[in-house]
């Protein structure tokens, strides 16, 4: 297929996506299955139906492509916790509505089941000193603030608490999310949703 057929070419159905589109989302279908070193650029453009010099004209590199596969699911999670936060009421609910987008990812219908986090799941395989593994850690980093934030609005004379309970709740958010991962399901990130509101009651 043709440079131009890939930036036409639709999904069948709406309005076409644009080779970029396309591709960014066939590299998340596959890493996120089979891994990023697994899964090679033929892979990938076959699965997107773009030629090979398509995905070379929109990515640098196979690692510019991680790079921005794990933006995109950054900014995804980060869709579902607007979303959540829209209908929280109050900073205890903010805190959860973060454990509720973490389960909300888990829900996806995976074609090939749920692997847990993609973020982590690409950070461990790129070495030490990798720009992605910054990208991820920064993901986490932010995470950890979003809780913060709403455990200082609930505890405005605490601050010292505040931040202790949020690297405590992020811990267990991302302890469950590798149980998850492990089990294929989100039980244990409901488990973990109830143990943050038990522990929030008693603060």
């Amino acid at each position: 297929m043709s440079e131009t057929d890939a930036n036409t070419a639709g999904s069948g159905r709406g309005r076409p996506r644009p080779a970029r589109r396309r591709i960014l989302e066939a590299a998340a279908r596959r890493f996120y299955a089979d891994g990023v070193a697994a899964t090679g650029i033929d892979t990938i453009t076959a699965e997107a139906g773009v030629a090979k010099m398509s995905l070379y004209n929109n990515f640098s590199s196979k690692s510019d492509l991680v790079r921005s596969y794990l933006d995109a699911r950054h900014e995804e999670w980060l869709g579902l916790y607007r979303a959540r936060l829209e209908h929280a009421d109050g900073a205890r609910e903010g805190v959860l509505a973060v454990f509720d987008a973490y389960a909300d990812h888990a829900a996806f219908a995976y074609t090939h089941g749920f692997r847990g986090c993609g973020l982590l799941n690409a950070a461990a395989e790129l070495p030490a000193g990798d720009e992605g593994r910054s990208v991820v850690r920064a993901h986490k980093e932010e995470v950890e603030l979003l809780i913060a934030g709403h455990l200082e609005e609930l505890l405005p004379d605490r601050p010292d608490e505040a931040r202790t309970t949020a690297e405590h709740l992020a811990f267990l958010l991302e302890g469950a999310m590798a149980r998850a991962g492990l089990e294929g399901d989100g039980e244990r990130l409901s488990h973990a949703r109830a143990m943050a509101a038990a522990l929030l009651d008693r603060l």
